[in-house]
């Protein structure tokens, strides 16, 4: 019996019939077999490779062969837009076999839910927030709810592996299963990455397990790095260039995205915005007239990485440069899908760190390198996230039953470090405790606890935007801080459009706009991006030894790359260079950000801050102390551990010492410790 010979007999006649293929890709007929079994797989394909189909089409197999009932499959995605780019196709095809679709999320109405509540859909499109908040509802019946679940299916799983986000979507899966009779089947789907049977043994630590697909990377692609010097110019190269074309412009800032689309359409170029901080309806009436249109640009940030389908793409353009090499295959992914089509990138940069990033980035991918989807270590501020939203859960239960969990839920961390968690939650009255039980604390109720636990349910520390409107239209979100000061003009981007501020209700966070004539400043808060070793080690190959003969630079970039190579003379035989810049030691070490931070803390040596980046670090006498390496561990003062700790939620749910663990593996290049100053 041949792969597609195993599916059900409906599904073998409509893909043959209604959907017209001929046949299945070999991804999605090499993962029929493992689905069919009950096997935790990952799916493995580039981007447009048809992984969805590789596993829906088994699961819905599988579920028509043994008659599952009610709500037997969770698809979980990163981001709501994905959802709902996904409901049509999956409701379609599960359709075709008398199967129906869901979807819950935070933008879903009442009324939706309460439908599938009643109604039971057969697959629920949702995120791990959305699960949670189902979790910890009294309004749902969880037995009943969950009961039938048989599998789940997680889209980009990359995404969720590279930080907490899948900690928590790994452990919130965990406690679904308290009820029910099997373990759920898990099914991640991802993009190229280079450690496919590790991020599926992270996934499902436990049972049968198989990678399906193609981890290579493929380098036949057209790539070319331009340096433009500034967004206005390359405004002017995307009007100028590929007209007649659908175009998808990458910017790795909603600021820029805003300015850039701003410009476009100032330069008459039919031009789309979509962001995270648009609105449903905004982001909605982009997506899909872009979708329909033949000769325009969309600009977006990273929320268009993600498989969300905005139809046959003839160019992908990114201004400056992504920070990965995953990043960048994924936003390039998005062309080639013609027939006869070549996968496509052209690089805009508008400055000389962006311009290296490009060459770095691009000089790995012409090597097949990609980098390994690995969960941050330490992720005991989820932990602590995880023990609150589990007894809001369950209720009033004994302390034995939290570490049984928690030692399910993360088998890669220690016992006793669970132990002192809990302890620290009871003292700092997080936790109640009363004869081996433990209970939701006065702390908790007051820190979490507005909204139905609103902020326990978002695990990630974030601005709180306020909400941009114009009479009854949500435009979209605004960043406090640009609001912020004595203007008596205010004016702002947003969805790539010019709005003057009426009015700001602060209590309610509602700005109230109205359409402007002139320009205005569009501004988000956002940490600098960090970046790896390797991908800084590709920065330094490309200085020295040219682009790749896979990359072509413009004349633009020719002479920007000899300007570097004369400037900085580097050496194929030292690890690094140093040189004197304005009164002090700038050393090009080439390390990466956390190697970097390390060593500028090793060389402030408790004094005056030290400035650094992900390439070099400035300070006195610093090639010295590179020659030493400076590998001492790390120890966090009491004030040094405060100050990091202001960006992790969660964090004052953590034992100081596991707290310093967090921190110092995360933030630096070698281990340590926390120590009381």
């Amino acid at each position: 019996m041949s792969e597609f010979e195993q599916l059900h007999p409906s599904l073998q006649y409509h893909v043959v019939n209604t959907l017209g293929w001929s046949t299945l890709r070999p991804t999605q007929l090499a993962a029929i077999a493992p689905i069919h079994a009950g096997a935790h797989c990952l799916l493995l394909a580039p981007t447009a490779g048809g992984k969805t189909e590789a596993a829906a089409i088994p699961i819905l197999s599988r579920m028509l062969k043994e008659s599952w009932p009610g709500t037997s499959v969770l698809y979980i995605c990163p981001i709501k837009a994905l959802l709902n780019n996904l409901e049509h196709r999956l409701t379609h095809y599960a359709g075709l076999v008398g199967r129906t679709v869901g979807v819950w999320h935070g933008d879903v109405s009442q009324s939706r839910k309460k439908r599938a509540l009643k109604e039971a859909p057969d697959i629920l499109l949702t995120t791990p927030e959305s699960i949670e908040a189902m979790l910890i509802s009294v309004r749902v019946d969880r037995p009943t709810w969950f009961g039938n679940l048989r599998a789940v299916v997680v889209d980009e799983l990359h995404a969720f592996a590279s930080d907490d986000r899948g900690w928590h979507m790994r452990s919130v899966l965990q406690r679904l299963e308290h009820y029910l009779p099997l373990p759920l089947q898990r099914i991640g789907l991802s993009a190229t990455v280079s450690n496919p049977t590790e991020l599926l043994d992270w996934f499902a630590p436990v049972g049968e397990k198989r990678v399906v697909g193609s981890a290579s990377v493929s380098t036949e692609a057209d790539v070319t790095i331009d340096h433009v010097g500034n967004l206005e110019n390359a405004a002017t190269v995307i009007s100028r260039l590929h007209r007649g074309e659908k175009r998808l412009v990458f910017c790795d800032s909603r600021s820029s995205a805003e300015q850039l689309s701003s410009m476009l359409r100032e330069k008459e170029v039919r031009t789309f915005v979509s962001h995270a901080s648009l609105s449903v309806s905004e982001r909605k009436q982009a997506e899909t007239a872009f979708g329909e249109e033949k000769d325009c640009v969309i600009v977006a940030t990273s929320t268009l990485e993600l498989g969300i389908d905005v139809g046959d793409l003839d160019r992908v353009l990114q201004i400056d440069s992504p920070s990965t090499v995953s990043s960048f295959l994924q936003r390039m992914g998005r062309t080639g899908r013609r027939s006869g089509s070549l996968r496509n990138c052209l690089f805009l940069t508008t400055n000389q760190d962006a311009f290296m990033l490009a060459l770095g980035v691009t000089h790995l991918w012409s090597q097949a390198w990609v980098e390994p989807a690995r969960p941050p270590e330490e992720p005991w501020p989820i932990v602590g996230q995880q023990i609150l939203a589990a007894t809001l859960e369950r209720g009033e239960w004994p302390v034995n039953e939290v570490i049984s969990l928690l030692t399910i839920c993360f088998p890669e961390l220690p016992v006793n470090g669970f132990r002192s968690t809990v302890e620290h939650m009871i003292q700092r009255a997080y936790l109640d405790s009363a004869e081996g039980l433990v209970r939701i604390g006065p702390e908790a109720e007051r820190e979490y606890g507005r909204g139905h636990y609103r902020d326990l349910l978002a695990s990630f520390s974030g601005t709180q935007l306020l909400t941009g409107r114009c009479g009854n239209a949500e435009v979209g979100y605004i960043d406090p801080t640009v609001l912020t000061g004595e203007e008596p003009r205010r004016l702002l981007l947003l969805a790539g459009r010019s709005w003057l501020v009426k009015e700001i209700e602060w209590a309610k966070k509602v700005v109230w706009l109205e359409p402007a004539k002139e320009g205005g400043k569009a501004r988000w808060m956002g940490g600098a991006r960090s970046l790896s070793r390797e991908v800084c080690q590709g920065v330094r190959a490309a200085l020295v030894g040219g682009a790749p003969p896979a990359v072509q630079l413009s004349q633009r970039g020719k002479i920007e790359l000899a300007a570097l190579q004369e400037d900085l003379a580097l050496s194929s035989d030292a690890d690094f260079m140093s040189r004197s810049e304005d009164s002090q030691m700038r050393t090009w070490t080439f390390a990466g950000t956390k190697q970097n931070r390390t060593y500028a803390r090793a060389a402030a040596n408790g004094g005056e801050r030290i400035k650094f980046d992900a390439l070099s670090v400035r300070a006195p006498a610093a090639a010295l102390m590179l020659e030493d390496h400076g590998e001492k561990p790390v120890q966090l003062t009491d004030s040094e551990l405060a100050n990091f700790a202001e960006g992790v939620k969660f964090a004052s749910c953590v034992p100081l010492p596991l707290l310093g663990r967090t921190i110092i593996v995360r933030m630096f290049a070698s281990s340590g410790s926390h120590t009381s100053s």
